[in-house]
């Protein structure tokens, strides 16, 4: 797992300057850099020519992530993981993760937005689910106008979140950044393993949430062309 050092300091101590130092001197080792800026202003631009933020990418950092009172953003470089390996990464305690574009996402539902008759996507491509347009004669079950967002959330809703709550997950397993399927009884299982070895170590805070992520080493590798 990631080993974590921070530079403090007072303001304009000059943190900025030798961690972007340290981040580059890093790169150049063949390291994989991630950065993480803590401010305590509002109302930062971020990645603007001049910002802290942008002063660690300039120097190779492979990641930024900005915490401020008012927002938290993340750069970090395109590793062309698919949208759903995107959304679990980095958004696993949402209820729905809203994209744009990614019209070749496999097993994700689609709300294809038309404005020309002749430039439409739904036959070209797998799950879509709805139709937004202006235009006239377009036939589908679910067709939508332009300017009704509020009736595409309802719709959004109805389809994938109200029913949510009764099966909801409570284990979910990601193998190489990719959510696999598991049954109900299987996450139970799992969950209640983890739980309990976690309530072993006598933590003085009440458990309502585990994170587990495990790195397969070379030693945990099974030889299956060994003969006993």
């Amino acid at each position: 797992m990631s080993s974590i050092v921070t530079f403090i300091g007072w303001h304009d101590s000059g943190k900025t300057t030798l961690a972007a130092g340290v981040v580059t001197e890093l790169k150049k080792l063949g390291y994989r850099v991630a950065v993480i800026k803590s401010s305590n202003d509002s109302g930062i631009r971020f990645d603007t020519p001049g910002t802290d933020t942008f002063k660690h990418r300039q120097a190779g950092a492979d990641s930024v992530l900005l915490v401020a009172p008012d927002q938290m953003v993340l750069q970090t470089g395109n590793s062309d993981l698919s949208l759903r390996t995107l959304a679990h990464r980095y958004f696993p305690d949402v209820d729905i993760v809203i994209g744009e574009g990614f019209k070749t996402a496999r097993k994700t539902a689609k709300i294809e937005v038309c404005r020309n008759i002749d430039q439409h996507l739904r036959q070209e491509v797998h799950g879509v689910i709805a139709v937004a347009t202006d235009l006239e004669n377009v036939a589908g079950d679910y067709v939508f106008r332009l300017a009704e967002a509020k009736e595409i959330a309802f719709f959004i809703e109805k389809r994938f979140l109200l029913r949510k709550g009764e099966g909801r997950e409570v284990s979910a397993l990601l193998v190489n950044g990719n959510k696999i399927p598991i049954k109900a009884y299987i996450q139970e299982a799992l969950a209640g393993t983890v739980y309990g070895f976690v309530k072993t170590l006598k933590l003085d805070k009440d458990i309502k949430e585990i994170e587990l992520r495990i790195r397969i080493g070379d030693k945990q590798k099974p030889d299956f062309s060994r003969k006993d």
